[in-house]
């Protein structure tokens, strides 16, 4: 899988920050905001080439988040609401593993 993810092209790097939230079901999550149409761009260019390296992906729309809880708390979401975080430089991006809620790095590519 490193091989297909090395070609990726690079956006650039750009910023990000977590502002807003919402819930998906159960689930409580805050908004990414910032620099999005780059990691739009990301997004797609991953996409792309692991759906070319036979890896099947959905047709749900990208939706940028970070998931806060799996439990429904309202205390919660209205915090997240107003929530309007620091900005991050986001200069790379990596290849996880996740298995029973552990995650293991497995590869990183600059931007």
């Amino acid at each position: 899988m490193t091989p297909l993810l090395a070609d990726v092209p690079s956006p650039g790097p750009f910023e990000l920050r977590l502002g807003g939230g919402g819930q998906f079901g159960t689930a409580a999550w805050a908004g990414v905001v910032g620099d999005v149409a780059q990691l739009t761009e990301l997004r797609n260019d991953v996409r792309d080439a692991l759906t070319l390296g036979g890896f099947p992906s959905d047709d749900r729309p990208f939706r940028p988040h970070l998931t806060v809880s799996y439990h429904s708390d309202g205390a919660v979401r209205r915090a997240l609401a107003g929530y309007d975080g620091e900005p991050w430089p986001v200069t790379s991006f990596a290849l996880m593993s996740s298995a029973e809620g552990r995650y293991e790095h497995l590869a990183s590519w600059p931007l």
